[in-house]
């Protein structure tokens, strides 16, 4: 070692690895019954106790050699903990202090490892894929049984307490997330329930065919005043309203009211299959299904002057036995051609034709609540959802038909064109 190695600056940011590090395996052998992983641990905890040495050696110079100079002076050993498998494991920290007196100084190593992030992160996981609190000890690693004797942090209420800090963190980051980069070609929104409490989800599909969660409010898809604070929040962390998008709904008029209103030039789609379901609540369920056939025949024919005309026929069939089911066929049913009156091919007809890309992230986003029995209140509700939109994202794939979108660009381009710069011309579907 040179004579002036405390006069280099020292990176604290990382702990110093020694060449060499010597393990006592007599300590090892009860852990070598207990399989490789326990093994593996054991090891590890005698490298980490080396490295936080090798940081004190660094900063305090060797032990048993006064200097002087040194800037730092050993402090004996304190109890600590260092995060482990989801768990956190006391272990002897070394302590050192500066030596003008000025306190005590960190030891890099140490606080690498006794990180606290890393168990958030683990909860985190753990609870959305289904473990509950309960039973959060059996999904960690077997560290071996000292280890595992001396360990803490596992209990309900601590695992609790760093799932709601995660969680939070996930809510806060969606929604403050920058949208000023997005070039978005379509929209949805739609609603999911938490016991009690509804969440308004927004979901965008980018020029590249990638999904994006955009954001969610707790309330109904009927307040049309929410909905359209969800959307203006949208536009005031950058989102391009400008551009012509094309809004994906399923047929509450809160949404279209919204949509209407904040976006440019929105082109509204409906989604075909709420369509159906809804004609078919109005009729006796031996009826149901060839009506329902006949719809789906109509919405894939060839052009949308087709299928309104079957569609009309339908209605007008209907208009003596079931006049609410010819009704409810009728209302918004140039909407729902909208697929045909764009002339999507048929692999991304598929996406816009109903509202499944939504709906496939509000499923995930159930499923990982699925053990929650007890919703306390709405705060809990948008964590649990905010959490499931991001775990969501992690599992998007590109819609079908991706390769087209930029078509689709130019002619929503062309059909919005004649509508002005505000867009809100509500009859832009029925005037094609």
């Amino acid at each position: 070692m040179r004579k002036d190695y405390q006069n280099e600056e020292i990176d604290t940011s990382w702990p110093t690895v020694p060449d060499t590090v010597s393990v006592a395996l007599a300590e090892l052998a009860g852990q070598m019954r207990e399989g490789l992983l326990a093994l593996a641990v054991g090891t590890g905890l005698q490298v980490m106790a080396a490295l936080m040495e090798a940081d004190v050696t660094a900063v305090c110079g060797p032990k048993g050699r006064h200097d002087p100079e040194r800037t730092a002076v050993r402090h004996g050993s304190g109890a600590g903990s260092v995060s482990l498998g989801g768990r956190r494991v006391p272990v002897a920290r070394p302590r050192m202090r500066a030596a003008d007196g000025s306190g005590e100084l960190p030891v890099a190593s140490y606080e690498l490892f006794s990180d606290t992030e890393i168990l958030g992160r683990m909860a985190l996981d753990r609870m959305l894929a289904g473990l509950s609190t309960r039973h959060y000890g059996v999904g960690l690693e077997p560290v071996g049984t000292r280890t595992e004797k001396a360990s803490v942090a596992t209990s309900r209420s601590a695992v609790s307490r760093r799932f709601v800090a995660q969680t939070e963190t996930a809510l806060a980051e969606l929604l403050a997330a920058d949208l000023s980069q997005l070039d978005l070609v379509a929209f949805m929104v739609d609603g999911v329930h938490f016991g009690e409490h509804t969440c308004v989800v927004a979901l965008g599909i980018d020029i590249d065919g990638v999904k994006h969660p955009l954001s969610l409010v707790e309330g109904s898809t009927e307040n049309a005043t929410l909905v359209t604070e969800l959307i203006v929040g949208l536009r005031e962390r950058g989102l391009d309203v400008t551009r012509p998008v094309l809004a994906v709904l399923d047929g509450s008029k809160a949404l279209r009211r919204a949509v209407l209103d904040v976006f440019d030039r929105p082109v509204i789609g409906r989604c075909q299959l709420h369509k159906i379901r809804n004609v078919e609540d109005h009729l006796p369920e031996k009826l149901r299904s060839t009506v329902a056939s006949r719809m789906r025949r109509a919405y894939h024919a060839d052009t949308a002057l087709a299928a309104e005309a079957e569609l009309c026929a339908l209605a007008a069939e209907l208009d003596r036995t079931h006049p609410g089911a010819a009704g409810s066929l009728r209302e918004g049913m140039a909407e729902t051609l909208t697929v045909l009156r764009l002339n999507m091919p048929p692999t991304l007809a598929r996406t816009f034709r109903s509202t499944n890309a939504i709906e496939s992230m509000i499923s995930i986003c159930r499923d990982h609540a699925s053990n929650v029995k007890r919703w306390r209140d709405g705060q809990m509700a948008l964590r649990w959802c905010s959490a499931g939109m991001v775990e969501a994202g992690k599992q998007f794939r590109r819609v079908n038909g991706h390769m087209h979108l930029r078509s689709l660009r130019d002619t929503l381009e062309k059909v919005t064109a004649t509508v002005g710069a505000t867009g809100h011309d509500e009859t832009v579907n029925a005037a094609w």
